[in-house]
C-alpha cells in the first residue's frame, strides 16, 4: 500500500501544541516526520503532566509516527544536522519564536534561496510583522484576543474554550497549507513560504459572531450551552435531574416540536415563539415552557420523542463517556500505537480513504532516533556535543 505522503519528508522543529498537531496529520498520511527536539528534555510538552501512564496527554495525543532527533542547534553538529536534513527535506515546519529561526539561518528567505523546491512553514502566535510579533501567544491569551471569551460563557461571567482551539486552528490552517503547497509544486516544481499565526487563524473560526457584531451593532450575548441565535437550541431539564440537549432549526421543525414532543400545538403561533428572533428574545419564557413538560419525563422518554419527531438532540457525555461512545465503536474508529509506556488507545485521523489504514506508529522516547538519523547523514554523533 503506497500512502499519499509516503515519501515525503517533514523537518520539524516543534513544541506544544500547533506545529505538533500539523506533523501528526502529516505522519499519518505517510510522510515521514522528523521531530528536533532539545537534548534531555525534549519538547517541553512531555512535561505537562504525567497522566497517561507517566506520559503527557498532550504529547501521547499529538507526536506518533514521528521520529524524535535530538539537536542542539546553536552547536556545531546540530547546525551540520539541520543543514544536511533540509537537503532532502520536503518540507520545513517550525513554531519558534519570531527571528528565532532567522537567528540560527534557517528563516524562509535564507532557506528557500538554498532549497527553492522547500515547503517553508512558520507557526506564530500574532504572525512576523505588525505591533504584536514579539507578544507572548499562549493559547488562552489568543482566545482573549481574538475575542472568544467575550462571547463564550455565561452571562455572568466568560469561559475559554475547554480545548486549545486557537492552538488546534493554527495547527490545522499549517496542515492544509502544505498539503496545498505540495499539490502546487507538483504541478509546477515551485516550493512555498507559509506563515500562519494563531490569531489569524483563530479569528477565521470567529467569523459568525464578526459579522454578527459588526452589522448587527450588537454581539451575540454569552449564553452559556445555549445558542446565542437560535432557539430553542441547548439544554433543557428532565424530571429525573438529567439535562438534555436539543435543537430546533427551522419553523416546520419548531412545529413538528411543539406538536409532538411538547403536545402543545397552541405555541406553534404564540406571538413570543412565533420566529426565531422572537424565541431568542423570550428564551426563558421558552425555556420555562419546554422544561414545563420535560418535567414530567425522563430523560429516555424525551429522546425518544425527540427522535421520533426528527428533532436534533444529545446527552450530555463526559469523557469516559466519548471513550465508551458506541457510535465510535461500531464504526472501528480505534486502534493501539505503541510508546515508551506499552501500548496506548488512538483515534483514527477524522479523514481517512476508503481502504487504507492510516500511518498508527509509535510516540518516541527523547531523542529515540537521533543515533539513526546521524548515521543516515554520515555524520558521526560523536562530532560534538548535542
Amino acid at each position: 500500500m503506497v500512502r499519499p505522503l509516503e515519501g515525503t519528508t517533514i523537518v520539524s522543529i516543534e513544541q506544544a501544541v500547533a506545529a505538533p498537531f500539523a506533523t501528526r496529520q502529516l505522519a499519518d498520511l505517510g510522510a515521514r516526520v522528523i521531530k528536533i527536539e532539545r537534548p534531555g528534555t525534549g519538547d517541553f510538552a512531555r512535561d505537562y503532566d504525567e497522566t497517561v501512564r507517566g506520559m503527557s496527554s498532550h504529547f501521547v495525543w499529538l507526536n506518533r509516527s514521528k521520529e524524535s532527533l535530538a539537536l542542539d542547534l546553536k552547536s556545531e553538529l546540530g547546525r551540520h544536522a539541520i543543514h544536511a536534513l533540509l537537503q532532502k527535506a520536503d518540507v520545513f515546519i517550525h513554531n519558534l519564536a519570531p527571528g528565532a529561526a532567522e537567528r540560527l539561518g534557517l528563516g524562509a528567505t535564507a532557506l528557500r534561496a538554498r532549497h527553492p523546491q522547500l515547503v517553508h512553514v512558520s507557526i506564530s502566535g500574532y504572525g512576523t510583522d505588525g505591533p504584536y510579533t514579539h507578544k507572548k501567544a499562549y493559547d488562552l491569551l489568543v482566545q482573549c484576543e481574538a475575542g472568544l471569551l467575550s462571547i463564550t460563557g455565561s452571562r455572568a461571567e466568560p469561559a475559554k474554550a475547554g480545548i486549545p482551539v486557537a492552538d488546534i486552528a493554527a495547527g490545522m490552517y499549517a496542515y492544509t497549507g502544505v498539503l496545498t503547497a505540495l499539490l502546487r509544486r507538483h504541478r509546477t516544481g515551485e516550493g512555498a513560504t507559509l506563515e500562519v499565526s494563531m490569531l489569524e487563524a483563530l479569528a477565521e473560526w470567529m467569523g459568525f459572531p464578526m459579522y454578527f457584531s459588526h452589522y448587527g451593532g450588537t454581539p451575540p450575548p454569552r449564553s452559556g450551552a445555549s445558542h446565542a441565535a437560535i432557539a430553542p437550541y441547548g439544554p433543557f431539564l428532565c424530571g429525573d435531574g438529567e439535562r438534555i440537549f436539543l435543537a430546533v432549526q427551522n419553523e416546520r421543525e419548531w412545529a413538528s416540536f411543539c406538536r409532538s414532543v411538547l403536545g402543545v400545538p397552541g405555541l406553534v403561533d404564540d406571538p413570543r415563539f412565533v420566529t426565531n428572533s422572537a424565541r431568542v428574545q423570550n428564551r426563558d419564557a421558552l425555556s420555562a415552557q419546554i422544561e414545563q413538560v420535560f418535567g414530567s419525563q425522563t430523560a429516555e422518554s424525551a429522546v425518544r420523542r425527540l427522535e421520533k419527531a426528527g428533532i436534533a438532540n444529545a446527552r450530555l457525555r463526559d469523557l469516559t463517556g466519548l471513550v465508551n461512545h458506541e457510535q465510535l465503536a461500531a464504526r472501528h474508529r480505534w486502534r493501539e500505537v505503541d510508546s515508551p509506556v506499552g501500548p496506548l488507545k488512538a483515534m483514527l485521523p477524522p479523514a481517512t480513504l476508503s481502504g487504507e489504514e492510516p500511518v498508527m506508529g509509535p510516540i518516541p522516547a527523547p531523542g529515540e532516533h537521533t543515533e539513526k538519523i546521524l548515521a543516515e547523514l554520515g555524520i558521526a554523533s560523536s562530532a560534538g556535543p548535542r
